[in-house]
This record gives structure tokens, C-alpha cells and sequence, in this order.
């Protein structure tokens, strides 16, 4: 049902909010509604994940001034860099489902609020890294701290949002994560500049710097973050009640299968096949992100200034694909292939990129990958939210992204390796590519089920 069509008029579950008499709403009053929700919620959220992404892979940019800190041979630091970077995500695995199933029972307002604020302390600690054992530990532990930020945000719109409107919504919320490329690329290149200042190295204040939002963004979002919609001050009764009765809707259909709670989620194979769709994509992005200052700077040979400028390109391309492909996805109600064709773009831009001489062709490879690669995401997530319902979906989201994030690990890690010993991006970019095109497949073979069934595979 698209945003701005009336609610149903059918029998429904009894309202459990206090107006006790269906609110009905025009088409209009009930644009104006959602769009109301979505400019208090998103733009907010939206900026936490620019804060976050810009937290996580910020570590790009320190890679190319830390070697000499970690006193690390040339020839091994590729793989070193590599397994420091995605030691975050092992962290992230460790504690994503406990963190998400805390969420759900303190509210969100007080559970993102505390991950932000240690999130960022922890990266602010990553300025004082002086040896290759403090690497590793604080990659480790930035993980464990921001563990269940992402999965928590998705968990928290299925309070606001009904299935069919998800894909838009969560490309609004996840195109931080792009834009977080488009804003910090440049400021973390001109920050590497500030090189000797206060007798600092420019990756310390890297670190520093770009830390401090994050808590800041801590204590706004514990002031003015509702939980759900009954705890909202911005919302009339009434309006709580319409929010509500959709959501009511939705879980009405529920109630002609059998409910399933934590322990089922772990023996689906539907979604453990959703967690190696998700791997399969970490193992790409987070390959892609991790390495991409490092080898625009050696095609290039700019500066760290100019490197961050064209850093920021295939950020800016793909945030605009991701809004367009979640519309075209929520308007049709096509999931499975627009992941799966996304993908395979994915796919194929690495290739190309692998083998293309000319620098500026190359850079035009780069972001046909990443566009095809961040255009999975929203579709993916609509999908497996419409697929986890009740009791399943807080455990079972954070379930597949945090054994997804896996891939946030094995990427960069590999990446590494390959180019330890190939002194190449050759190899390196196709292995990028080939998990794309394995995630194209696979979702392939998801057999398209009605929404919020957890029965079936």
C-alpha cells in the first residue's frame, strides 16, 4: 500500500490505544502524517549514521600515514592494515544480538544514546594507538562498543513504518552511510593536513576530531528520541492512533500463522541464507571502503587532500541510485531481483575496474560498483524486515547483521592479503567482484513467500 492511500475499512483487530474508535484519514492528512514522522525521525537518525560510518571507516585515511607508527614491514602492512580494520566487525558480531535484544526491552532513546556515547570514546581513544597490539585491541573494542547501533535503527522503524513503506525509509536512514563518504571523505583529507599541530600527528587528530560528534549526538538523541509512537509529545492522540492501527493491520495477518520467537529464528534457513546474502555484500562494501583512499591514491598519486575530493564521488552517485532503486522497489514490491540485479552490477563494475588502464575509466568502474553494491541494501532490508515479524525480529535482525558483518572482517582482511602478494589491485578487485555476483545469485534462488511469514523457506 503505497503512503498516501486510505487505510483499510475491513474488520479489524481490536485499537489498542485509548481514542477506542478507528481514526480514518484522508489520502492527504495521511501524507501529511507520514511526512511528518519522517522529518522528525529520519533526518535525525540520518545524521547519527554519517556520524557512524565516518567513525568506521575513517581508519581508511590513518592507513596511509600508521605504518610507521605500528613499525610494520611495507611488505606485510597490506595484510596487517587488513586484519586490524576488520577486527571491528568481530567485535560488532560478538555483540550485535545481546545489544538488539537489550534495545527492545529498555527502548531505543536510552540503547542508541549509550552506544553513540561510547562508540565515541572509544574512537577518540584511537588517537593514543602506538603499537600494532593497540590497534588491534581498539578496532576490536570500537566494534564491540557501536554493536547494535545499525540493527537497532531498523528494529526501531518497523515501530513507525509498515512493510510495504521500508525500502524508501530505510534508503533515507542507510544513505548516511553514503553521505558519511561524500562529507567526511574531503574533511578527513584536509584534517591529515593538520599534521604537527598542537604537536599532534594529523591521523591523531583524525581520530580526535572526528569522534567528538558522536558523543555529542549521544545526549541529543537521549533528549528528544521517542521509543515508539505512544511516547512521541509531537503527535496527537489521534495521530498516535492511526500510526498505530496500521502497524495493527499488519500484524493482523500474523495471526493466521503461527507465532515464533527467538529460538526459531535460529533454525530457519531462510535466514541464515539472508545472513550469507549479507556477508556476501559486507564482504564487498567494506573491501571496497576500507581500501578505496589507498588505491585512488596509487592510481592518482594526489595528495591526501585531493584524495579525499575524489573519495567522495562514488559516495555522492550511489546515495542518489539508492534513493531511486528503494522508490522503484517499494512501488512494484519487487525485493529478490532488485538485489539481485543490483548485485550483478556490483559485479560487474569491479571487473571492469580490475582491468581498465585509463585512471578516470577506472574511477567510473569504481562507481558503477559501489552504486550497484549500496543499491542492494534497502531492498535487502525491506525484504528480510517483511520476512521477520514479533518476537523474531529484534533477535533475527541483529542475527543477520551481525553474522553479515562477518564479511566486514573477511573483506578488508583478504583484500590485504591479495595484494601483499600479487602487489596488485588486480586480484584484489576481482575477488570484490566475484562476492557480488555470488550475492546475485544467491538471492535468486530466495523463493519469493508472502510478508511477515516465518514458517516456511
Amino acid at each position: 500500500m503505497p503512503i498516501h492511500e486510505n487505510v483499510s475499512q475491513k474488520p479489524l483487530p481490536p485499537n489498542p490505544t485509548p481514542i477506542g474508535q478507528r481514526i480514518i484519514l484522508s489520502s492527504s492528512q495521511a501524507r501529511i502524517l507520514v511526512s511528518k514522522v519522517t522529518w522528525r525521525l529520519i533526518p535525525l537518525l540520518f545524521f547519527c549514521y554519517i556520524i557512524a560510518y565516518i567513525d568506521r571507516i575513517n581508519v581508511g585515511f590513518a592507513k596511509l600515514h600508521l605504518r610507521e607508527v605500528l613499525g610494520v614491514d611495507p611488505l606485510k602492512y597490506d595484510s596487517v592494515y587488513g586484519f586490524g580494520a576488520g577486527l571491528f566487525f568481530i567485535g560488532y558480531f560478538l555483540f550485535e544480538v545481546p545489544s538488539n535484544l537489550i534495545l527492545q526491552r529498555v527502548g531505543a532513546r536510552v540503547w542508541i544514546a549509550r552506544i553513540m556515547i561510547l562508540w565515541g570514546l572509544v574512537s577518540m581513544g584511537m588517537m593514543f594507538t602506538n603499537s600494532l597490539t593497540m590497534f588491534y585491541v581498539m578496532r576490536f573494542l570500537l566494534g564491540a562498543a557501536e554493536a547494535g547501533f545499525f540493527p537497532g535503527i531498523i528494529l526501531y522503524l518497523t515501530y513507525w513504518y509498515p512493510a510495504q513503506e521500508r525500502a524508501r525509509t530505510i534508503a533515507l536512514f542507510a544513505t548516511g552511510g553514503v553521505m558519511a563518504g561524500v562529507i567526511g571523505s574531503p574533511i578527513s583529507g584536509a584534517i591529515l593536513g593538520m599534521n604537527g599541530i598542537g604537536g599532534w600527528a594529523g591521523w591523531q587528530w583524525l581520530f580526535f576530531l572526528e569522534a567528538i560528534p558522536a558523543v555529542l549526538m549521544g545526549f541529543v538523541v537521549l533528549i528528544i528520541l521517542p521509543n515508539r509512537p505512544q511516547n512521541a509529545r509531537w503527535l496527537s492522540p489521534d495521530e498516535k492512533s492511526w500510526i498505530q492501527a496500521r502497524l495493527d493491520d499488519e500484524s493482523a495477518l500474523d495471526r493466521s500463522h503461527k507465532q515464533h520467537g527467538l529460538r526459531d529464528v535460529f533454525f530457519s534457513p531462510r535466514v541464515w541464507l539472508l545472513c550469507l546474502l549479507y556477508f556476501l555484500m559486507n564482504v564487498g562494501g567494506y573491501g571496497y571502503e576500507m581500501w578505496l583512499p589507498s588505491i585512488i591514491k596509487k592510481f592518482s598519486g594526489q595528495s591526501d587532500t585531493v584524495v579525499g575530493l575524489i573519495n567522495a564521488i562514488p559516495y555522492f552517485i550511489a546515495g542518489i541510485a539508492m534513493v531511486l532503486v528503494s522508490r522503484y522497489s517499494d512501488k512494484t514490491g519487487e525485493r529478490r531481483l532488485v538485489v539481485a540485479a543490483s548485485a550483478i552490477t556490483s559485479a560487474c563494475g569491479f571487473a571492469a575496474s580490475a582491468y581498465l588502464t585509463s585512471p578516470i575509466l577506472a574511477l567510473a568502474a569504481l562507481v558503477l560498483a559501489f552504486v550497484g553494491l549500496k543499491s542492494t541494501i534497502a531492498p535487502f532490508w525491506a525484504m528480510t524486515t517483511g520476512y521477520l515479524t514479533g518476537a523474531a525480529a529484534a533477535g533475527g535482525i541483529a542475527l543477520i547483521n551481525s553474522v553479515g558483518n562477518l564479511g566486514g572482517f573477511v573483506g578488508p582482511f583478504l583484500v590485504g592479503v591479495i595484494k601483499d602478494r600479487t602487489q596488485s589491485n588486480v586480484a584484489a578487485l576481482l575477488f570484490l567482484g566475484s562476492a557480488l555476483l555470488a550475492m546475485g545469485i544467491l538471492a535468486l534462488l530466495l523463493k519469493p513467500i508472502k510478508p511477515n511469514t516465518v514458517n516456511k523457506t
